[in-house]
Protein backbone atom coordinates (compact mmCIF):
# COMPACT_ATOMS: atom_id res chain seq x y z
CA UNK A 1 0.00 0.00 0.00
CA UNK A 2 1.29 3.17 -0.80
CA UNK A 3 0.65 6.86 -0.06
CA UNK A 4 -2.53 6.95 -2.33
CA UNK A 5 -3.66 4.32 -0.48
CA UNK A 6 -3.21 6.18 2.84
CA UNK A 7 -5.14 9.09 1.58
CA UNK A 8 -7.75 7.02 0.51
CA UNK A 9 -8.38 5.31 4.03
CA UNK A 10 -7.65 8.69 5.86
CA UNK A 11 -10.25 10.61 3.96
CA UNK A 12 -13.23 7.89 4.09
CA UNK A 13 -12.42 6.85 8.33
CA UNK A 14 -10.69 10.32 9.59
CA UNK A 15 -14.13 11.82 10.81
CA UNK A 16 -14.50 8.50 12.68
CA UNK A 17 -11.26 7.69 13.72
CA UNK A 18 -10.56 11.71 15.68
CA UNK A 19 -14.45 11.24 17.45
CA UNK A 20 -13.41 7.95 18.63
CA UNK A 21 -9.29 9.46 20.04
CA UNK A 22 -11.36 12.79 20.96
CA UNK A 23 -13.73 10.37 23.04
CA UNK A 24 -11.21 8.18 24.60
CA UNK A 25 -8.81 10.96 25.68
CA UNK A 26 -11.67 14.05 26.31
CA UNK A 27 -9.12 16.36 24.87
CA UNK A 28 -10.14 17.69 20.72
CA UNK A 29 -6.45 19.08 19.99
CA UNK A 30 -4.58 16.11 21.39
CA UNK A 31 -6.67 13.24 19.51
CA UNK A 32 -6.28 15.85 16.32
CA UNK A 33 -2.71 15.64 16.42
CA UNK A 34 -2.26 11.75 17.28
CA UNK A 35 -4.25 10.95 14.48
CA UNK A 36 -1.99 12.90 11.85
CA UNK A 37 1.03 11.07 13.62
CA UNK A 38 -0.43 7.68 13.17
CA UNK A 39 -0.99 8.89 9.03
CA UNK A 40 2.54 10.30 8.80
CA UNK A 41 4.03 6.61 10.55
CA UNK A 42 1.18 5.05 8.02
CA UNK A 43 3.14 6.68 4.88
CA UNK A 44 6.29 5.15 6.08
CA UNK A 45 5.11 1.70 7.27
CA UNK A 46 2.34 0.81 4.44
CA UNK A 47 4.35 0.28 1.85
CA UNK A 48 6.15 -1.86 3.66
CA UNK A 49 3.79 -4.06 5.16
CA UNK A 50 0.16 -3.58 4.47
CA UNK A 51 -2.32 -4.03 7.17
CA UNK A 52 -5.27 -6.73 7.47
CA UNK A 53 -7.26 -3.46 8.57
CA UNK A 54 -6.08 -0.30 8.12
CA UNK A 55 -8.34 1.86 10.01
CA UNK A 56 -7.98 -0.31 12.78
CA UNK A 57 -4.25 -0.13 12.04
CA UNK A 58 -4.37 4.05 12.19
CA UNK A 59 -6.84 3.33 15.30
CA UNK A 60 -4.49 1.72 17.12
CA UNK A 61 -1.53 3.57 16.29
CA UNK A 62 -3.34 7.06 17.06
CA UNK A 63 -4.49 5.88 20.45
CA UNK A 64 -0.70 4.40 21.22
CA UNK A 65 0.68 8.36 20.19
CA UNK A 66 -2.29 9.77 21.81
CA UNK A 67 -0.84 8.16 25.27
CA UNK A 68 2.66 8.47 24.92
CA UNK A 69 1.69 12.38 24.16
CA UNK A 70 -0.16 11.85 27.85
CA UNK A 71 2.50 10.19 29.50
CA UNK A 72 5.09 13.57 28.30
CA UNK A 73 2.77 15.68 30.49
CA UNK A 74 4.19 14.62 33.99
CA UNK A 75 1.18 17.04 35.47
CA UNK A 76 -1.27 14.37 33.92
CA UNK A 77 0.29 10.72 35.42
CA UNK A 78 -3.03 9.88 36.77
CA UNK A 79 -4.59 10.60 33.89
CA UNK A 80 -2.20 8.42 31.59
CA UNK A 81 -2.70 5.49 34.47
CA UNK A 82 -6.48 5.90 33.88
CA UNK A 83 -6.34 6.07 30.05
CA UNK A 84 -3.33 2.93 30.23
CA UNK A 85 -5.74 0.88 32.42
CA UNK A 86 -8.78 1.61 29.88
CA UNK A 87 -6.78 0.29 27.19
CA UNK A 88 -5.51 -2.63 28.72
CA UNK A 89 -9.29 -3.65 29.58
CA UNK A 90 -11.06 -5.71 26.65
CA UNK A 91 -9.46 -4.04 23.57
CA UNK A 92 -9.41 -0.87 22.32
CA UNK A 93 -9.80 -0.88 18.45
CA UNK A 94 -13.18 -2.25 18.09
CA UNK A 95 -14.41 -0.42 21.02
CA UNK A 96 -13.37 2.76 20.08
CA UNK A 97 -15.21 2.56 16.72
CA UNK A 98 -18.31 0.55 17.96
CA UNK A 99 -20.78 1.35 14.68
CA UNK A 100 -23.65 1.93 17.62
CA UNK A 101 -21.45 5.02 19.10
CA UNK A 102 -20.10 6.09 15.97
CA UNK A 103 -22.73 8.11 14.34
CA UNK A 104 -22.92 10.00 17.49
CA UNK A 105 -18.91 10.57 18.03
CA UNK A 106 -18.92 11.63 14.25
CA UNK A 107 -22.04 14.19 15.11
CA UNK A 108 -20.48 15.67 18.27
CA UNK A 109 -17.15 15.98 16.19
CA UNK A 110 -19.39 18.32 13.55
CA UNK A 111 -20.92 20.30 16.33
CA UNK A 112 -17.59 21.07 17.99
CA UNK A 113 -15.77 22.00 15.04
CA UNK A 114 -18.32 24.18 14.18
CA UNK A 115 -18.97 25.46 17.54
CA UNK A 116 -20.06 29.68 18.12
CA UNK A 117 -16.59 30.06 19.98
CA UNK A 118 -14.41 29.65 16.87
CA UNK A 119 -14.23 32.20 13.99
CA UNK A 120 -15.95 31.73 10.76
CA UNK A 121 -12.70 30.72 8.84
CA UNK A 122 -11.46 28.63 12.01
CA UNK A 123 -14.58 26.56 11.75
CA UNK A 124 -14.59 26.11 8.04
CA UNK A 125 -10.67 25.30 8.11
CA UNK A 126 -11.77 22.60 11.29
CA UNK A 127 -14.13 21.32 9.46
CA UNK A 128 -12.63 20.04 6.46
CA UNK A 129 -9.15 19.01 8.33
CA UNK A 130 -11.34 16.75 11.28
CA UNK A 131 -14.60 15.82 9.57
CA UNK A 132 -13.49 16.29 5.68
CA UNK A 133 -9.42 14.59 6.33
CA UNK A 134 -7.95 17.08 4.04
CA UNK A 135 -4.63 18.55 4.80
CA UNK A 136 -3.89 21.74 5.70
CA UNK A 137 -1.92 21.78 1.83
CA UNK A 138 -5.09 20.73 0.18
CA UNK A 139 -7.50 23.57 2.47
CA UNK A 140 -4.97 25.73 1.18
CA UNK A 141 -5.27 25.00 -2.21
CA UNK A 142 -8.61 25.35 -2.15
CA UNK A 143 -8.94 28.51 -0.49
CA UNK A 144 -6.09 30.26 -2.12
CA UNK A 145 -4.31 31.34 0.71
CA UNK A 146 -0.74 30.40 2.22
CA UNK A 147 -0.59 26.72 3.75
CA UNK A 148 0.57 28.74 7.08
CA UNK A 149 -2.00 30.61 7.05
CA UNK A 150 -4.17 27.30 7.57
CA UNK A 151 -2.35 25.89 9.68
CA UNK A 152 -2.84 28.57 11.91
CA UNK A 153 -6.11 28.87 11.67
CA UNK A 154 -6.22 25.23 12.93
CA UNK A 155 -3.62 25.65 15.55
CA UNK A 156 -5.61 28.42 16.95
CA UNK A 157 -9.23 26.98 16.80
CA UNK A 158 -7.98 23.75 18.61
CA UNK A 159 -6.44 26.15 21.51
CA UNK A 160 -10.15 28.22 21.14
CA UNK A 161 -11.36 24.58 22.04
CA UNK A 162 -9.29 23.79 25.04
CA UNK A 163 -9.49 27.08 26.42
CA UNK A 164 -12.91 27.77 26.51
CA UNK A 165 -13.35 23.75 27.55
CA UNK A 166 -16.07 22.99 24.88
CA UNK A 167 -16.62 19.12 25.86
CA UNK A 168 -16.78 16.43 23.45
CA UNK A 169 -20.23 14.84 23.30
CA UNK A 170 -23.36 15.53 21.83
CA UNK A 171 -25.26 18.52 22.77
CA UNK A 172 -28.79 18.58 23.85
CA UNK A 173 -31.73 18.48 21.02
CA UNK A 174 -32.06 21.93 22.04
CA UNK A 175 -28.67 22.91 21.71
CA UNK A 176 -28.33 21.17 18.23
CA UNK A 177 -31.42 22.90 16.89
CA UNK A 178 -29.81 26.38 17.71
CA UNK A 179 -26.25 25.39 16.39
CA UNK A 180 -27.31 23.48 13.83
CA UNK A 181 -27.83 26.72 11.53
CA UNK A 182 -24.00 27.29 12.32
CA UNK A 183 -22.85 23.48 11.00
CA UNK A 184 -25.10 24.01 7.88
CA UNK A 185 -23.62 27.70 7.49
CA UNK A 186 -19.76 25.95 7.18
CA UNK A 187 -20.77 23.46 4.43
CA UNK A 188 -22.56 25.75 2.39
CA UNK A 189 -19.57 28.48 2.79
CA UNK A 190 -17.38 25.29 1.72
CA UNK A 191 -19.59 24.19 -1.18
CA UNK A 192 -20.46 27.75 -2.52
CA UNK A 193 -16.49 28.77 -2.57
CA UNK A 194 -16.10 25.16 -4.46
CA UNK A 195 -19.40 26.30 -6.86
CA UNK A 196 -17.95 29.71 -7.88
CA UNK A 197 -14.82 30.90 -6.64
CA UNK A 198 -14.27 33.98 -5.26
CA UNK A 199 -10.54 34.39 -7.03
CA UNK A 200 -8.10 32.68 -8.98
CA UNK A 201 -7.46 31.30 -12.18
CA UNK A 202 -10.64 28.21 -12.24
CA UNK A 203 -14.39 29.39 -12.12
CA UNK A 204 -15.21 25.90 -10.36
CA UNK A 205 -13.01 24.10 -7.73
CA UNK A 206 -14.92 20.49 -7.77
CA UNK A 207 -12.89 18.82 -5.49
CA UNK A 208 -13.70 21.25 -2.41
CA UNK A 209 -17.41 21.70 -3.46
CA UNK A 210 -17.83 17.62 -3.43
CA UNK A 211 -16.31 17.35 0.02
CA UNK A 212 -19.42 19.77 1.05
CA UNK A 213 -21.64 17.36 -0.56
CA UNK A 214 -20.37 14.53 1.42
CA UNK A 215 -20.43 16.58 4.50
CA UNK A 216 -23.85 17.37 3.49
CA UNK A 217 -24.62 13.30 3.52
CA UNK A 218 -22.84 12.92 6.19
CA UNK A 219 -25.09 15.31 8.30
CA UNK A 220 -28.28 14.28 6.63
CA UNK A 221 -27.24 10.59 7.71
CA UNK A 222 -27.06 11.63 11.43
CA UNK A 223 -30.07 14.06 11.49
CA UNK A 224 -32.33 12.54 9.47
CA UNK A 225 -35.32 14.03 10.72
CA UNK A 226 -34.07 17.84 10.39
CA UNK A 227 -35.81 19.26 7.22
CA UNK A 228 -32.71 22.25 6.45
CA UNK A 229 -30.11 19.51 6.47
CA UNK A 230 -32.32 17.45 3.69
CA UNK A 231 -32.21 21.00 1.92
CA UNK A 232 -28.99 21.81 1.89
CA UNK A 233 -27.93 18.60 0.70
CA UNK A 234 -30.56 18.93 -2.02
CA UNK A 235 -29.19 22.49 -3.15
CA UNK A 236 -25.32 20.74 -3.46
CA UNK A 237 -26.61 18.10 -4.89
CA UNK A 238 -28.67 20.06 -8.18
CA UNK A 239 -26.26 22.66 -8.02
CA UNK A 240 -23.51 20.20 -8.58
CA UNK A 241 -25.31 18.55 -11.02
CA UNK A 242 -24.54 21.62 -13.74
CA UNK A 243 -20.65 21.43 -12.70
CA UNK A 244 -20.27 19.42 -16.17
CA UNK A 245 -21.96 21.44 -18.46
CA UNK A 246 -20.41 24.93 -16.53
CA UNK A 247 -16.86 24.83 -18.36
CA UNK A 248 -15.72 24.16 -21.77
CA UNK A 249 -12.49 22.18 -21.92
CA UNK A 250 -9.59 24.77 -21.53
CA UNK A 251 -12.05 25.68 -18.51
CA UNK A 252 -13.79 28.82 -19.57
CA UNK A 253 -17.08 29.18 -18.38
CA UNK A 254 -20.02 28.30 -20.39
CA UNK A 255 -23.61 30.76 -19.41
CA UNK A 256 -26.68 29.11 -18.32
CA UNK A 257 -28.35 29.51 -21.81
CA UNK A 258 -25.51 28.47 -23.64
CA UNK A 259 -25.13 24.38 -21.47
CA UNK A 260 -25.68 21.92 -22.75
CA UNK A 261 -28.01 20.43 -20.92
CA UNK A 262 -27.68 16.11 -21.82
CA UNK A 263 -24.19 16.89 -19.57
CA UNK A 264 -26.27 17.82 -16.78
CA UNK A 265 -25.68 14.58 -14.16
CA UNK A 266 -29.19 12.97 -14.49
CA UNK A 267 -28.10 10.70 -11.20
CA UNK A 268 -27.29 13.88 -9.26
CA UNK A 269 -30.62 15.52 -9.96
CA UNK A 270 -32.23 12.85 -8.72
CA UNK A 271 -30.51 12.46 -5.58
CA UNK A 272 -31.09 16.24 -5.11
CA UNK A 273 -35.06 16.09 -5.81
CA UNK A 274 -35.13 12.85 -3.40
CA UNK A 275 -33.37 15.14 -0.79
CA UNK A 276 -36.02 17.91 -1.41
CA UNK A 277 -38.85 15.87 -1.25
CA UNK A 278 -37.33 15.00 2.12
CA UNK A 279 -37.24 18.53 3.22
CA UNK A 280 -40.66 19.77 1.86
CA UNK A 281 -42.21 17.19 4.30
CA UNK A 282 -42.40 19.81 6.97
CA UNK A 283 -41.81 23.09 5.12
CA UNK A 284 -39.19 24.79 3.66
CA UNK A 285 -36.75 27.11 5.08
CA UNK A 286 -33.58 28.85 3.51
CA UNK A 287 -31.91 26.29 2.06
CA UNK A 288 -34.84 24.49 1.14
CA UNK A 289 -36.11 27.31 -1.25
CA UNK A 290 -32.97 27.46 -3.05
CA UNK A 291 -32.62 24.31 -3.81
CA UNK A 292 -36.76 24.63 -4.83
CA UNK A 293 -34.96 27.34 -7.21
CA UNK A 294 -32.54 24.94 -8.33
CA UNK A 295 -34.87 22.11 -9.04
CA UNK A 296 -36.84 24.18 -11.29
CA UNK A 297 -34.06 24.90 -13.35
CA UNK A 298 -33.09 21.21 -13.36
CA UNK A 299 -36.48 20.36 -14.52
CA UNK A 300 -36.70 22.33 -17.35
CA UNK A 301 -35.14 21.38 -21.10
CA UNK A 302 -33.93 25.21 -21.88
CA UNK A 303 -33.61 28.75 -20.36
CA UNK A 304 -36.92 29.84 -22.56
CA UNK A 305 -38.80 26.85 -21.38
CA UNK A 306 -37.73 27.44 -16.96
CA UNK A 307 -40.87 28.38 -15.15
CA UNK A 308 -39.45 31.81 -14.09
CA UNK A 309 -42.68 32.95 -12.35
CA UNK A 310 -42.21 30.18 -10.04
CA UNK A 311 -38.55 31.08 -9.38
CA UNK A 312 -39.75 34.78 -8.65
CA UNK A 313 -42.09 33.68 -6.40
CA UNK A 314 -39.57 30.92 -4.69
CA UNK A 315 -37.07 34.41 -4.27
CA UNK A 316 -39.69 36.45 -2.94
CA UNK A 317 -40.22 33.87 -0.34
CA UNK A 318 -36.54 33.39 0.35
CA UNK A 319 -36.41 37.37 0.84
CA UNK A 320 -39.07 37.08 3.84
CA UNK A 321 -37.30 33.92 5.83
CA UNK A 322 -33.51 34.84 4.87
CA UNK A 323 -33.34 38.49 3.45
CA UNK A 324 -30.36 39.42 1.78
CA UNK A 325 -28.86 41.81 -0.65
CA UNK A 326 -27.69 38.80 -2.78
CA UNK A 327 -31.37 37.37 -2.82
CA UNK A 328 -32.60 40.73 -4.43
CA UNK A 329 -30.00 40.57 -6.98
CA UNK A 330 -31.28 37.03 -7.72
CA UNK A 331 -34.70 38.29 -7.31
CA UNK A 332 -33.91 41.14 -9.89
CA UNK A 333 -32.22 38.58 -12.78
CA UNK A 334 -35.29 36.16 -12.54
CA UNK A 335 -37.51 39.31 -12.74
CA UNK A 336 -35.93 39.94 -15.55
CA UNK A 337 -36.35 36.64 -17.28
CA UNK A 338 -40.39 37.09 -15.98
CA UNK A 339 -41.71 40.42 -16.76
CA UNK A 340 -38.45 42.11 -18.42
CA UNK A 341 -35.60 44.13 -18.05
CA UNK A 342 -37.08 47.49 -16.92
CA UNK A 343 -38.50 46.40 -13.71
CA UNK A 344 -35.69 44.36 -12.73
CA UNK A 345 -33.46 47.43 -13.10
CA UNK A 346 -35.71 48.99 -10.65
CA UNK A 347 -34.56 46.52 -7.96
CA UNK A 348 -30.71 46.32 -8.53
CA UNK A 349 -31.07 50.42 -8.89
CA UNK A 350 -32.50 49.96 -5.33
CA UNK A 351 -29.89 48.19 -4.10
CA UNK A 352 -27.30 50.35 -5.68
CA UNK A 353 -29.09 53.57 -3.81
CA UNK A 354 -29.61 52.05 -0.13
CA UNK A 355 -25.24 50.39 -0.66
CA UNK A 356 -26.18 47.18 0.45
CA UNK A 357 -23.63 45.55 -1.77
CA UNK A 358 -20.66 47.62 -1.83
CA UNK A 359 -17.73 46.57 -3.74
CA UNK A 360 -19.65 43.68 -5.28
CA UNK A 361 -18.91 43.01 -8.97
CA UNK A 362 -22.15 41.51 -9.25
CA UNK A 363 -24.34 44.55 -9.09
CA UNK A 364 -22.87 46.18 -12.07
CA UNK A 365 -22.61 42.83 -13.80
CA UNK A 366 -26.28 42.29 -13.17
CA UNK A 367 -26.95 45.59 -14.29
CA UNK A 368 -24.68 45.64 -17.11
CA UNK A 369 -27.09 42.89 -18.74
CA UNK A 370 -30.33 44.56 -17.78
CA UNK A 371 -28.49 47.78 -19.67
CA UNK A 372 -28.00 46.02 -22.41
CA UNK A 373 -31.29 44.25 -22.54
CA UNK A 374 -32.76 47.93 -22.74
CA UNK A 375 -30.24 48.98 -25.64
CA UNK A 376 -28.71 51.16 -23.93
CA UNK A 377 -25.01 50.51 -24.98
CA UNK A 378 -22.55 52.52 -23.60
CA UNK A 379 -24.10 52.47 -20.58
CA UNK A 380 -24.16 48.42 -20.33
CA UNK A 381 -20.77 48.13 -21.31
CA UNK A 382 -19.19 50.93 -18.50
CA UNK A 383 -20.98 48.81 -16.32
CA UNK A 384 -19.58 45.50 -17.42
CA UNK A 385 -15.71 46.66 -17.56
CA UNK A 386 -16.56 48.06 -13.56
CA UNK A 387 -17.31 44.28 -12.81
CA UNK A 388 -14.50 43.23 -14.39
CA UNK A 389 -12.03 45.42 -12.60
CA UNK A 390 -13.93 44.62 -9.39
CA UNK A 391 -14.03 40.41 -9.67
CA UNK A 392 -10.88 38.83 -8.67
CA UNK A 393 -11.44 35.14 -10.68
CA UNK A 394 -10.08 35.56 -13.66
CA UNK A 395 -12.27 33.52 -15.81
CA UNK A 396 -15.25 35.56 -14.46
CA UNK A 397 -13.37 38.33 -15.48
CA UNK A 398 -12.64 36.96 -19.03
CA UNK A 399 -16.66 36.88 -19.43
CA UNK A 400 -17.63 40.03 -18.15
CA UNK A 401 -15.05 41.85 -20.98
CA UNK A 402 -15.62 39.80 -23.68
CA UNK A 403 -19.34 40.97 -22.82
CA UNK A 404 -18.70 44.55 -22.56
CA UNK A 405 -16.24 44.11 -26.29
CA UNK A 406 -19.66 43.21 -28.07
CA UNK A 407 -21.11 45.87 -26.67
CA UNK A 408 -18.36 48.66 -28.84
Amino acid sequence: MGGADVEAVWRIESARIVAALTRFTGDFELAEDAAQEAVAEALVSWPLTSPANPAGWLMATARRRAIDAIRRRTALQDRYALLAARSAVGSAIDEEIDPDRIDDDVLALMFVSCHPVLSPEARVALTLRVVGGLSSEEIARAFLVPVSTVQARITRGKKTIAAAGVPFGLPSAAERRERLGGVLSVIYVIFTEGSTATSGDRLLRPDLAYEAVRLARTLAALQPAEPEVHGLLALCELTAARFPARTGPDGSPILLEDQDRRRWDISAIRRGLAALARASARGLGPYGLQAAIAATHASAPSVEATDWDRIVVLYEALGRVAPSPVVELNRAVAVAMASGPAQALAIVDELIASDRLPGSHLVPAVRGELLARLGRRPEARAELELAARLCANRRERSVLLRKAATLS
